[in-house]
């Protein structure tokens, strides 16, 4: 009851009309806590957020900033302002309190654990800080439930790896909408990266968390929708109708919480309203699917397997196998790659680690059911927040950066194969040796888990390694595998099961696309008969020819030439050289370099070439191009038979040739190609030496252009570090100059509405500003700001006052006078220090206050004074002015020669303690009395003794003097003495 009501208290007017709050579970360590992320342009973001928060929602908020370390940051201040929450810059082991914010200090990490902040130096160089994406993970590893990760505005992708974690811990993320933000890139990769639950402007994510919270997850519901089976099978009926993917066999409780969660964003209560909305937007359908696949990795994920498998389990397979073998991996759910380049990057450690004693290379084999996934695993580009998953040394080794990504080198990715593959129902990659799983078996259900256990072995080789994730099942440790490290859930395939299990996987529901054909028109080139009439003369009475480079390369044929070139096996290669029949291509190089020196013909003569069987004996002509322009230094290379008679009779000459003729022909023969064989061998030698020095040079600007490349990555990674710093702080100390403006419009507002002149100076009594009413006494402008004030014209009859005002500036002690204008006007003038903040004297301020009016009333005061006085001296009678409590006010001359006592003596003592004997006190104080009560002045009698103790009979009329709201204050009092007047009488 008591949460009830306060859940039911009054937040803010706006959200009570939208939102109902969570009740601030001061006793629960499981409140929500808020992890908020931003860079540059941020703190508006920020401001935006908080004004929008009510102060009650039980949430901790923590703010994560980039911040400059060498700077002081001004956050919490800021948004202290915009919020009625406590707002903290946090302490090492500070705990959080629902009801808070926290904003990181400069300089620091932090990371939580069990509701404790803890804060660490930074180990990163400056521009590869990644603290959000820190928290975010530490926050996921603490805690199970009731978190939330915010991304807004700011430069980079900080923050995205770590709203993975927050997802895979059943946590919530919401992402400030790009448009609304001065920078979208950390918006941006955050809504590439995971399935955001909000996206919006910062003033509306407020209203929409505190929505979002208070449709939690209760186990009620989701017993009354395990009771409601029906809605549950229609909703995988409808995925599997538009993906193509069943997940009828997935564990019911994460199906439960994934809907769970999109009923929350979407304000629904019941299943059967959620089935009915998915009917109606197919979009939502595709959402929940990706929801459902949960695709959480990283880099080397779990470190101390990775370590496991470098160190010994690599090390093992590669030595049990022969030289030259190619072991054979598959990961299954791969997402997108990293575990796979994990397993490649670790395989080449140890082949390095080995070095040339063994040649082992690997294929991996990655898939999972999400195409998306797998388009950015082939791609092989990852966000610069992957440093804190990768060391540098791998980081240089394996990536290469792009921008503001890291590719992967080919070297990697050509170790992989990526495909889309829904391991339930498709066919499995066999013979494989290391098989990875650590993102599947724990949403499934255990039937479909022990199915794929039993795929898993199947695949697998005989003493395969089999890796499954930390929270996996055990039931690996069966009589199909064998422990390796139970901890880290790696095994061992060992054995043969009894007997073949054969599983019937569901089939695919996927409809099948067909692709149409392109329909291919073709253009009708119209007849030419003087081309017709040229092509035929040259195919049936011109020698066949090629037209080629100086490299060799057939730019233009004439003629039939299959009889003396073919094409090269394996990959199309117009060359002549490549292609040259057999016989012909052992003369060619030789008459192709003659023919290149000079523009001479150079002619091979009864050259034999084979083909199909059969020797032909053929002319060969070669000649270098000189004109037309066009062709210029391309060579002409024609074919021509030799007719059977020539062949005949050469054949008769050669019988006919004595036995020596053969011997020196045979030798001149030698000669020929001996020489042709040392020019061939010393233009290869320098081909040789050029090509050398050609790589040593581009091998040197290569290393160069690496070193420069790698300078300016870091510098442009300092730099944009740098520019998120320099802009929070701008930020920062633009919303405080804003602040100093608005206080220092208030100050002058306020100086000039209570119209006192004022004057400010420095050190060197130079004039640094004014108030408006002061250039009623100076002569003064706004050109005037630096120049002495004594220069200035002023109305005052004050010579002292350059003087009084050095004195202050060396005393410290301030100056007060009353000083009149030649005009008549008075000004009480006031020269004080001018102090600053830290205490320090930094000029003079002079303050005139106007007080003509009250100096004037002053005087004419004094005049009626000195005029009464004056009279009451001249009155023949006594005359007393006494206070409403008997105390002597005025006493005249007369009252002195009558009571026999000096006017000084009795001012401001009590009248009847001097004059009245203490018989007569009682009556007179009576006669006052009736005196105070009446309304008119009143006249009585009494007996006074003087000075001499000689007793006086007095006659008293007493006067009232009335204030202005007709009380009595004074009583002026004549006496007349009666003393010898009754004497006479009697």
């Amino acid at each position: 009851m008591e949460l009830e009501k306060t859940k039911n208290q009054k937040i803010k007017t706006e959200m009570s009309k939208t939102a109902k709050i969570i009740p601030a579970p001061i006793r629960n360590e499981k409140f929500p806590v808020v992890g908020i992320g931003a860079s540059a342009g941020g703190l508006e973001a920020l401001e935006q957020f908080f004004n929008n928060m009510p102060s009650n929602t039980g949430m901790a908020f923590v703010v994560i900033q980039h911040l400059d370390p060498n700077y002081k940051g001004m956050l919490c201040e800021l948004l202290q302002r915009t919020t009625e929450m406590k707002v903290h810059t946090v302490t090492d082991r500070m705990q959080l309190k629902p009801n808070c914010a926290y904003v990181i200090p400069s300089n620091k990490s932090m990371s939580i654990l069990k509701n404790t902040l803890h804060l660490f130096e930074p180990v990163e160089t400056r521009g590869l800080r990644l603290p959000i994406d820190l928290f975010f993970r530490s926050l996921a590893a603490d805690r199970n439930d009731n978190l939330i990760g915010i991304i807004l505005s700011g430069m980079g992708s900080d923050g995205s790896l770590g709203l993975k974690s927050i997802k895979e811990s059943n946590g919530m993320v919401l992402v400030q909408d790009p448009a609304s933000s001065k920078y979208d890139s950390m918006p941006r990769a955050a809504i590439e990266s995971v399935v955001v639950d909000i996206i919006a402007p910062p003033n509306e994510l407020p209203s929409k968390l505190i929505k979002l919270l208070d449709h939690p997850l209760h186990e009620a519901s989701i017993k009354e929708s395990e009771n409601d089976s029906s809605s549950l099978e229609k909703i995988v009926i409808l995925l599997r109708t538009q993906t193509g993917h069943d997940f009828s066999l997935y564990k019911k409780n994460t199906l439960y919480r994934r809907i769970e969660r999109r009923m929350g964003i979407h304000q629904l209560s019941k299943i059967p309203a959620y089935v009915r909305y998915l009917q109606e937007n197919s979009s939502e359908i595709d959402i929940l699917f990706k929801e459902l696949l949960i695709g959480v990795t990283s880099f080397f994920r779990d470190t101390e397997v990775w370590d496991h498998l470098k160190e010994k389990v690599l090390p093992s397979l590669v030595h049990n196998y022969k030289h030259s073998y190619t072991l054979r991996a598959w990961i299954p759910a791969c997402s997108t790659g990293e575990e796979a380049y994990s397993l490649a990057m670790i395989f080449k450690e140890v082949i390095q680690k080995l070095k040339s004693e063994i040649n082992i290379t690997l294929q991996i084999f990655a898939t999972d059911l999400d195409a998306n996934a797998i388009e950015i695993a082939r791609k092989g580009v990852y966000p610069a927040n992957i440093l804190a998953d990768i060391s540098q040394e791998r980081l240089n080794r394996f990536f290469t950066k792009n921008d503001e990504h890291y590719r992967v080198v080919n070297e990697i990715r050509e170790m992989i194969v990526f495909a889309p593959q829904n391991v339930i129902k498709d066919p499995p990659f066999t013979k494989v040796d290391i098989l990875i799983c650590r993102n599947l078996l724990i949403y499934l259900e255990p039937e479909l888990q022990n199915k794929l256990l039993s795929l898993f072995f199947y695949s697998l080789n005989n003493k395969g390694i089999l890796i499954l994730g930390n929270a996996e099942t055990n039931g690996a440790q069966s009589k199909l595998f064998s422990s390796v490290d139970s901890k880290l859930r790696i095994y061992a395939k060992t054995g043969f099961p009894k007997q073949e299990d054969f599983f019937d996987f569901p089939s695919s529901f996927s409809a099948s696309q067909t692709q149409s054909g392109k329909n291919l028109t073709y253009s009708k080139i119209p007849d030419n008969i003087q081309s017709l009439t040229d092509q035929l003369l040259l195919q049936q009475f011109s020698p066949s020819s090629v037209l080629v480079t100086d490299l060799g390369d057939i730019l233009y044929i004439t003629g039939s030439t299959g009889k003396y070139l073919e094409p090269a096996v394996g990959k199309a290669n117009m060359n002549l050289f490549a292609m040259a029949r057999e016989g012909l291509r052992n003369e060619l190089p030789t008459a192709f370099r003659k023919a290149k020196e000079n523009f001479e013909k150079v002619v091979l003569s009864n050259i034999l070439i084979h083909n199909n069987g059969h020797d032909y004996a053929i002319d060969v002509t070669l000649q270098q191009i000189d004109k037309p322009i066009a062709l210029h230094g391309k060579i002409l290379v024609l074919f021509n038979d030799v007719s059977k008679a020539r062949v005949k009779l050469s054949k008769e000459k050669v019988k006919k040739l004595s036995h020596n003729e053969n011997e020196k022909e045979l030798e001149n023969e030698l000669s020929r190609l001996k020489e042709e064989l040392q020019s061939t061998r010393e233009e290869m030698q320098t081909s040789q030496e050029e090509l050398k020095s050609t790589n040593e040079e581009l091998q040197s600007t290569n290393e160069e252009l690496q070193s420069t490349n790698e300078e300016l990555t870091t510098s442009k990674e300092e730099m944009q570090s740098l520019n998120e710093e320099l802009h929070s702080v701008n930020a920062e100390l633009q919303s405080k100059v804003d602040d100093y403006a608005r206080v220092n419009n208030d100050m002058n507002n306020l100086l000039n509405s209570i119209e006192i002149a004022t004057l400010f100076l420095d050190k060197e009594l130079r004039i640094r500003q004014f108030t408006v009413p002061s250039t009623k006494i100076f002569k003064i402008r706004s050109s005037d700001i630096g120049r002495l004030f004594t220069d200035q014209v002023n109305e005052l009859d004050y010579p002292d006052l350059l003087n009084d005002s050095k004195e202050v500036l060396r005393t410290l002690i301030f100056v007060e006078k009353d000083i009149v204008t030649f005009d008549k006007r008075w000004f009480k003038i006031r020269i004080m220090p001018y102090r600053t903040f830290q205490d320090k004297i930094d000029g003079l301020v002079i303050t005139f206050i106007d007080i003509t009016n009250s100096k004037l009333l002053e005087i004419a005061l004094n005049k009626s004074q000195l005029m009464l006085r004056g009279f009451i001296q001249t009155v023949p009678s006594a005359i007393l002015c006494l206070s409403s409590d008997g105390n002597v006010l005025e006493f005249n001359p007369n009252a002195e020669k009558l009571l026999g006592k000096s006017r000084d003596n009795v001012i401001g003592k009590n009248f009847t303690k001097l004059f009245l004997p203490e018989k007569s006190i009682i009556s007179l104080n009576k006669e006052f009395e009736k005196i105070m009560n009446e309304n008119s002045n009143s006249n009585f009698d009494s007996i006074l003794k003087n000075e001499s103790g000689k007793k006086i009979h007095i006659e008293w009329s007493v006067h009232k003097i009335l204030d202005e709201e007709g009380k009595e204050i004074d009583y002026i009092v004549f006496g007349a003495d009666k003393s010898n007047l009754g004497s006479k009488t009697k």
